[in-house]
């Protein structure tokens, strides 16, 4: 016996077997329709959303031509109340505006498959790797985790700013001639987490700037914290928010005559989602506004290690930034660990504060007090991946991705599109002018099965626009330009 229940209503099914008479209760009849009962029970939302059952006939059944026997029986509806704290709400989260794009995403990703269950869907959406990680890195942790079992190699917790060794080597080999010592480097579980890390050093009464499109954690974050004003749906911005349009018509770079001054400022080269790498003399200019503002510059670097041409791969290689940057970046994209969580924080000790209070020493206190450590298993696979062979590894990882970033390019470049990034970093900027960004993402799922990333997700500039990831196997991205193919020829 199968038992449903609707508000007062409960519906009891006896001996379920296939029939080609299913029943829908409709005014408290029972009326005979042509499914079976799987169908019944796959669409029971439906069927027991009926709310009109007859109450003066308690007990009611319909004899079938097979065995099966379901009958309603009204019950007395009760009623709940959920426990409810005194604790307001943070207002701020009202704020944020739908689901975080990546989870909204994978959302639609899992509708589409139960809508067509045999489809082979591609995802070139999230920017999550898929190589496997080289050996010589995942070596590197397993003789760690083993050594975890005996009592010479056990370790417990670390120091909060990360293994000694791994901060000087991460110093020695991304700056080795800039002058950022091992003290300056905070090993942390990545980029992402960092970015809110200094957001709560920042605190709630900053005003920040952003390029648009942007990484949308740099936005949201900065909405939790209480920021920004209220969401403003005709501009689909947020108050008190500086976004610096980053486009096709100005080269990927904010024309700072026109952006207002705040305290912080947001900049990823290469760029996500733009693909787009900034140029030294750019980058020079934007140093400069910093300084001219006092300001601070917080440069997400996490592609960095996809730079083909002689675009700088770290704010500080630009002279004066250390009185006015701090570096994010990650060995994700690198190493192609997304699943390990790692990567750091460059603050350099010339970085104060307006009362020449020094930056990095708040960003001590707060890793201290709200992150224990990166797992030491996890610092192993970092030590390994800025070892020789570990270096040589991540680039054969890049270049995979690299080769697959082109060609998506030349099959969308073919079609006629307008396509910009992919050359400095894993992800294909493609234009769609005068149609919505999420229009297009669901044209291509519907009639592609191909998983993609809408630009208006990373803000209104980015309307218009695709992100193609360039993370996947060889073969699916292939078969993706195939199908892309087909669809715009």
């Amino acid at each position: 016996m199968t038992i449903f229940q609707n508000g007062g209503v409960v519906i009891k099914c006896f001996s379920f077997q296939k029939t080609r008479e299913a029943l829908r209760i409709e005014s408290g009849v029972l009326v005979s329709a042509s499914k079976n009962m799987s169908s019944l029970m796959s669409s029971s939302s439906s069927f027991l959303g009926q709310t009109h059952f007859d109450s003066r006939t308690p007990n009611a059944c319909l004899p079938t031509k097979d065995s099966w026997i379901c009958k309603y029986v009204a019950t007395p509806a009760t009623e709940t109340t959920a426990h409810m704290t005194k604790v307001s709400r943070n207002a701020n989260m009202d704020k944020l505006q739908a689901g975080y794009l990546f989870p909204e995403i994978a959302r639609r990703r899992s509708a589409h498959m139960l809508k067509y269950p045999e489809a082979q869907v591609i995802s070139l959406g999230i920017g999550d790797t898929t190589e496997p990680i080289p050996e010589v890195i995942t070596s590197g942790m397993a003789k760690k985790a083993h050594a975890l079992s005996t009592l010479e190699g056990y370790s417990g917790y670390g120091a909060e700013q990360g293994e000694k060794q791994l901060r000087a080597a991460i110093a020695s080999t991304y700056y080795g001639d800039l002058s950022i010592e091992e003290s300056d480097i905070f090993v942390s579980d990545g980029a992402k987490s960092d970015i809110s890390r200094l957001q709560v050093m920042f605190g709630s009464n900053v005003t920040m700037a952003v390029q648009e499109p942007s990484y949308p954690a740099y936005v949201d974050s900065s909405v939790i914290l209480g920021q920004t004003g209220q969401f403003q749906k005709d501009v689909e911005k947020y108050g008190n928010i500086e976004y610096m349009k980053c486009n096709p018509e100005n080269g990927f770079f904010p024309d700072l005559s026109t952006v207002s001054r705040t305290d912080i400022i947001f900049f990823c080269s290469p760029n996500n989602p733009t693909g787009n790498a900034a140029t030294r003399e750019q980058l020079t200019r934007l140093v400069q506004f910093a300084k001219d503002n006092g300001s601070i510059l917080v440069y997400d670097s996490a592609y960095a290690m996809y730079i083909s041409d002689d675009s700088p791969r770290s704010i500080f290689e630009i002279p004066g930034a250390k009185e006015v940057a701090i570096e994010v970046s990650s060995f994700s994209k690198y190493a192609g660990s997304t699943g390990l969580a790692l990567g750091w924080t460059a603050v350099p000790k010339e970085l104060l504060y307006s009362d020449g209070f020094p930056v990095a020493k708040d960003f001590n206190r707060i890793v201290c007090t709200t992150f224990n450590v990166a797992s030491n298993i996890s610092q192993a696979g970092g030590l390994a991946c800025l070892s020789p062979e570990g270096l040589e590894a991540m680039h054969k990882v890049v270049g995979v991705y690299k080769e697959n970033a082109n060609i998506i390019m030349e099959a969308f470049t073919s079609l006629g599109f307008s396509v910009y990034g992919g050359k400095n970093a894993p992800y294909v900027w493609v234009h769609f002018p005068g149609q919505s960004s999420w229009d297009v993402f669901s044209e291509i799922l519907e009639k592609t099965h191909v998983v993609t990333t809408p630009g208006s997700g990373f803000g209104p500039a980015g309307d218009g626009f695709i992100r193609v990831s360039a993370f996947g196997h060889r073969g699916t991205v292939l078969e993706a330009c195939k199908r892309f193919k087909q669809l715009y020829k």
